[in-house]
């Protein structure tokens, strides 16, 4: 069966991305093979295509964290789904693709009705923001948070979640972003021309993708008994040589806890934290579906494109052009 793919050919810019043709292997005895509708574009994407991120298949392969689609067949022992089945996973890689195989027991149910576009928003960014707040930071209604990349994926969902909690939120973003920061409950912060350690001075958490030198200002700005959550490093790309990040970031952790003592911090990853806690992961995507079917929460798609556009959502994504989530229709 012939299968239409974005792949990775080499390190570098978004031109690296090529379309190509190939065979779609048929499932294994334990896997499905989904016909996906559509896929995320996430930063990590970004970070796999400069040699920023690991751990990824040897190259050639395809991007693609997050997918929505529909049960095309499934192997000889699979009794949970049948073709023609709405499912969503985080594949981690592979979803810039036609068609995708993974194991029956990375797929979770999608309920019929729902916008695949927005229901893929849930997957990486929806979950990460919802375990950040309740399973990592375990924040409270009245406690206060500092959200970073307010306006992107991550940020926007998790200050529509953080405002359901009762939060109060600080979300740094750039100046023309800062009405829909607002609008979802923040309270704007311009990382370019203000301090955030001082507007968010005495918060009880902080949630920073950037990484480098920027954890360490994070981590100043909490109050006591505050809660630091690192979950991405966008500061790789501007930073350029990835062991400069290590080292950046190897030097950052061991100096926090011991100039700044009464506060916690720690890395959080979607993948690690599946691993250690996979039914955290199925329960929640699961609440997020549903809050999706009552419109409790909605996902801010700032494109739909096909999928052969996916140099030009990488761009778009680098330049942060964007705000919430970029989606791949695969099927057009």
């Amino acid at each position: 069966m012939r299968n239409t793919r974005v792949v990775l050919t080499a390190l570098g810019g978004p031109e690296v991305l090529k379309v190509i043709e190939d065979e779609i292997r048929d499932p294994a005895a334990n896997e499905v093979r989904i016909k996906i509708l559509t896929c995320g574009v996430a930063f990590a994407d970004v970070l796999m295509r400069r040699g920023l991120y690991s751990p990824v298949p040897a190259l050639p392969y395809s991007p693609g964290y997050d997918i929505v689609g529909t049960v095309e067949s499934c192997g000889p022992v699979v009794t949970q789904w049948k073709p023609g089945d709405l499912v969503i996973a985080l594949s981690m890689t592979g979803g810039y693709s036609r068609y995708i195989v993974l194991p029956e027991s990375e797929l979770v149910q999608m309920p019929a009705g729902l916008d695949p576009a927005e229901a893929v928003s849930l997957v990486l960014n929806y979950t990460t923001a919802y375990q950040l707040i309740h399973r990592i930071a375990k924040l409270r209604q009245g406690e206060s948070v500092l959200i970073h990349g307010a306006a992107g994926g991550v940020g926007t969902a998790a200050l529509q979640l953080g405002k359901l909690a009762g939060l109060k939120m600080f979300g740094t973003a750039s100046k023309p972003k800062h009405d829909l920061v607002s609008a979802l409950g923040g309270i704007p912060i311009d990382y370019r021309n203000e301090d955030f350690t001082k507007r968010a001075a005495g918060v009880d958490a902080v949630f920073d993708p950037i990484g480098g030198r920027n954890w360490l200002r994070s981590y100043s700005a909490l109050g006591k008994g505050g809660r630091f959550i690192g979950y991405g490093m966008s500061a790789a790309i501007e930073g350029g040589r990835r062991n400069m990040l290590l080292a950046g970031a190897s030097f950052t952790w061991l100096t926090l806890i011991k100039l700044f003592p009464g506060k916690s911090a720690r890395w959080y990853s979607i993948t690690t934290d599946k691993k250690a806690h996979p039914e955290w992961f199925r329960e929640d995507l699961t609440r997020l579906l549903t809050m999706l079917q009552q419109k409790s929460i909605s996902p801010i798609v700032s494109a739909r494109l096909p999928l052969r556009e996916a140099p030009r959502a990488h761009e778009m994504l680098e330049r942060a052009a964007v705000t919430g989530k970029i989606v791949l229709m695969c099927q057009e």
